[in-house]
């Protein structure tokens, strides 16, 4: 069919499930598959911490590096946090398993609804970022943000439904494009200043009006603030622990060097950015009002294209970076589309999420969990219309929430691992005395005991060390990403984030409910420890029939194969004529299956057969009434829109009723040319 064919060409060819293990990730394509947001984040968060301070006009700037350097040992610290989680949990699930199996299932549901609602804004922020960019370069499509912005989101839709590993290849490009252009960026820098030639950005002349004071508290405020924006750094982080199970064999160990890979990009590109920003006099504000002396009607580019631009100039490689800072800044969607859908899955699993969220698609992906968060995302989209400095205020908020929880349980989780290790070291140590006490009072017995009781020891007491130094890490994740959630939550409150803090809790509820219904169901559905399985005392048959033709003949023979206790055809009288039609050919064809009509004066279908089916209910409650209906199966789309409207609506009804099954005889429609003989007469064997 048309439909398969369009499938086909953008989806790709089915795969069996049995080449699951073909679609596994090596760590450098791990990199721009997992981590493509969190060092997209670099081309921005500088960006965010300078719109913060620059409320203050320019007389805070000057603490930017050091507000860059504490958000760079946070992202340092919730790395070494995560690499001790990939490694805890090699089955994947990130945030949402570690607090549920350490913390209780309401943990672990609160970062899930976190963590899912972070994932639908980063698509939106990431691309919202990414369009921005681009206008940057060609100014002339900024009335076009949002269809451009929503194009990109149904591109990256389509990618990743063709598969993890193709669509990852495609995204290499962009994320390693990006990450050399940063460092050509750099050495070019550092040989103009060498040489002592200045980098001015576009931006350097213009001053910033001041909105708020810069002493006392009110800095501080503004401090907090504009580390809360550079945290934007560290979105993504987790998506690496969510898909654990993607990566090449050893799996642990990959995923925790390219979290460390990750780390070390991401710090130094982001440090350097925001030198270069500093060096280059890069003025950003939130609004266009706030420039002293900007023209009308003037453009502002992106902290990160005012850089390039001074380094470089208007040559090949700000092109270079222009054209691929949007692209990465585009696909660090793809971090989403990789940890929402396997995130989804896992809830499905366990119930929380609709089933049809865990099962994977033609290319061995969870396609159902990626259109979700297209559709999600594109509607964020459009209600902020794709402006990245109204979403980034509701961003990092979840990821926060899911950091801080994730360390907690892992404390926990190692304090486990700590008390089991204590328990097997003391009976180690005990059957060790047990050996050397049974020597024959020999001092080569009693050197064998020692010796095994002392290596026993000195085995655990290196694990031990090892368990304390990871649960160590965890504490120190959990109080710093736990201080960072307080400043973002309270810095970005009333600036729309929220809209977040109310959103978590909905979708946790939501959750909680569809958990509900699958544990009702579950215990409605489950069949006792002694089953019979008896027959219904009656099964009155009805077919429907709207006139005499093939269809109906094999329905009646169908129906008569049930051996119903009753078998009768009913008609709906819509019309007297047409009624008194179908009387007359039902005699005319001797049909021994007795023909009800049911009168309806106001031309209704569904409801006269309704009462029908009810009134043989109530007359046997324990009966059982089986309607068959005959339906055409038409070979073209369109064709649907001409044939069976009145039989769905009718099953429709139908399916609600207790004690009522609904059988669909089809009838294959194979229409014959217009010049072809007309068939024959009507057989009853249909």
């Amino acid at each position: 069919m048309a439909t398969d064919l369009v499938r086909r060409l953008l989806v790709g060819r089915p795969m069996r499930s049995e080449r699951l293990a073909e679609t596994e990730l090596p760590k450098w394509l791990a990199l721009p598959v997992f981590c493509s947001d969190p060092l997209s984040s670099v081309a921005y968060a500088t960006e965010s911490i300078l719109v913060a301070l620059a409320v203050g006009g320019l007389a805070l700037y000057h603490v930017a590096p050091y507000i860059a350097a504490a958000v760079a040992l946070t992202l340092l610290i919730v790395v070494a946090s995560y690499r001790q989680t990939v490694h805890a949990y090699p089955n994947g699930g990130g945030a949402y398993v570690v607090a549920s199996e350490n913390l209780g299932a309401t943990a672990g549901l609160a970062a899930a609804s976190a963590l899912l609602v972070d994932y639908v804004l980063t698509v939106a922020v990431s691309v919202a970022a990414g369009v921005g960019n681009i206008i940057s370069a060609a100014p002339s499509l900024a009335g076009h943000a949002l269809p451009i912005s929503l194009g990109f989101v149904a591109l990256l839709m389509l990618m990743n439904l063709r598969g993890m590993r193709e669509s990852g290849r495609i995204f290499a490009i962009p994320t390693y494009g990006f990450v050399v252009g940063i460092y050509l960026m750099f050495a070019w820098a550092l040989y103009r200043g060498i040489a002592g030639e200045p980098m001015r950005a576009e931006t350097a002349d213009y001053q910033l009006r001041a909105t708020s004071s810069t002493t006392g508290l009110l800095a501080v405020v503004l401090i907090l603030r504009a580390f809360a924006n550079g945290c934007t750094a560290l979105t993504g982080v987790e998506a690496i622990s969510n898909g654990v199970p993607a990566f090449r064999r050893p799996k642990s160990r990959n995923a925790a060097a390219t979290l460390a890979g990750m780390a070390l990009l991401a710090v130094s590109m982001f440090v350097g950015i925001t030198i270069l920003g500093l060096v280059s006099h890069v003025h950003m504000a939130e609004n266009r009002a706030d420039y002293l002396g900007l023209p009308a009607g003037a453009a502002v580019p992106t902290a990160i294209s005012q850089i390039s631009a001074a380094v470089f100039g208007r040559t090949f490689l700000f092109y270079w970076n222009t054209v691929f800072t949007a692209g990465i800044l585009v696909l660090a969607a793809n971090t989403a589309f990789n940890g929402f859908p396997a995130l989804a899955s896992i809830l499905a699993r366990d119930r929380y999420l609709p089933r049809q969220l865990y099962n994977r698609g033609d290319r061995l992906v969870f396609s159902n969990g990626i259109v979700l968060l297209a559709a999600a995302a594109g509607l964020l989209l459009a209600v902020f219309d794709a402006n990245t400095q109204s979403l980034i205020h509701l961003y990092i908020i979840g990821v926060f929430v899911s950091f801080t929880l994730s360390q907690a349980g892992m404390v926990r989780h190692w304090q486990r691992e700590l008390a089991q290790n204590g328990d097997r070291a003391g009976a180690g140590a005990g059957a060790g005395a047990g050996v050397a006490g049974a020597g024959d009072g020999g001092l080569a017995g009693a050197g064998a005991g020692a010796g095994a009781g002392a290596g026993g020891e000195a085995v655990d007491a290196a694990g031990r060390r090892r368990l304390r130094r990871a649960q160590a890490i965890n504490a120190v994740g959990v109080g710093v990403t736990a201080l960072v959630l307080v400043i973002v939550l309270l810095s970005k409150f009333l600036e729309g984030a929220w809209i977040v803090v109310v959103a978590m809790p909905v979708l946790f509820g939501l959750m909680r409910g569809i958990r509900g219904h699958y544990d009702r169901l579950a215990a409605s559905l489950r069949v006792p420890d002694q089953v019979r399985l008896t027959r219904p005392s009656r099964n009155h048959v009805i077919v429907l029939v709207s006139r005499l033709h093939l269809p109906t003949v094999r329905a009646l023979s169908y129906a008569r194969a049930l051996n119903p206790t009753d078998l009768e055809a009913v008609t709906v009288a819509v019309s007297r004529e047409e009624a008194q039609a179908l009387c007359d050919e039902w005699e005319r064809h001797v049909l021994d299956v007795p023909l009800r009509i049911l009168d309806s004066p106001f031309r209704e279908i569904t409801r006269p057969v309704l009462d029908h089916v009810r009134s043989l209910r109530r007359a046997g409650p324990r009966d059982v009434v089986t309607v068959v209906i005959p339906e055409y199966v038409v070979n073209r789309w369109w064709q649907q829109i001409l044939h069976n409207q009145s039989a769905l609506r009718i099953k429709a009804r139908l399916l609600f009723q207790p004690g009522v099954v609904v059988i669909s005889v089809p009838w294959r429609i194979d229409l014959p040319p217009p010049d072809a003989p007309r068939a024959g007469s009507l057989r009853a064997g249909g």
